[in-house]
């Protein structure tokens, strides 16, 4: 499966009225809402949405009628076979009404524009570890995570005799990548994983 890289943004005059579309990757139904809030103009006339995650996927026309904005947006995430992304198509009416299927071809063809615009990623499922190691062996272990590929410290915080690090590991690695931080602290340091997918 694939998402966004990052946030994209695509805007196209249909019939004087101004669509923009924003589409960018998500980790969960809350940062859905978190980007659809963020992403949303209230001086605009509608902020039509969709997002999906996995199996979970939700979709709003925001007055426009029923099945003609939320939907198409939510097929062109699905017809371009992304995971973990959401998008916001927001309209200023420019005056000229569109009808249903004007609507679902602007709404869904913005959409879908804005998506294949953006970089795409591998979607890598990942498993969140929590490592605590003491100060001796903090900058080699941070020095070998970071030169492993797709392993992401995401936070670090420090104690009195050293540091925990949470960490993103490749799930396909993450048993080699746990036994090489141990070999390196001569089993110094402690590691607890938990499974959690990541774009």
């Amino acid at each position: 499966m694939l998402t966004l890289e990052r946030l994209t943004s695509l805007e196209q005059i249909i019939k004087k009225s101004r669509f923009v579309a924003t589409a960018g990757p998500i980790a969960g139904e809350q940062d859905a809402r978190d980007f659809i809030a963020a992403h949303s103009d209230r001086e605009a006339n509608h902020n039509c949405w969709a997002w999906r995650v996995g199996q979970s996927y939700r979709c709003s026309d925001d007055g426009e009628p029923s099945g003609t904005a939320g939907k198409p947006i939510l097929q062109a995430i699905d017809r371009l076979i992304l995971d973990n992304v959401a998008v916001v198509v927001t309209r200023w009416f420019g005056g000229i009404l569109l009808g249903s299927g004007g609507l679902v071809r602007a709404y869904g063809g913005t959409a879908a524009a804005c998506l294949r615009a953006g970089p795409l990623v591998d979607i890598v499922p990942v498993q969140e570890a929590i490592i605590v190691v003491v100060f001796s062996d903090l900058a080699l272990v941070k020095a070998r995570l970071t030169g492993t590929p797709d392993v992401r410290i995401r936070q670090e915080s420090f104690t009195e005799s050293g540091a925990t690090l949470t960490v993103d590991l490749p799930e396909a690695n993450a048993p080699a990548i746990a036994r090489m931080v141990m070999d390196i602290t001569g089993g110094r340091a402690s590691i607890r994983t938990t499974p959690r997918i990541s774009p």
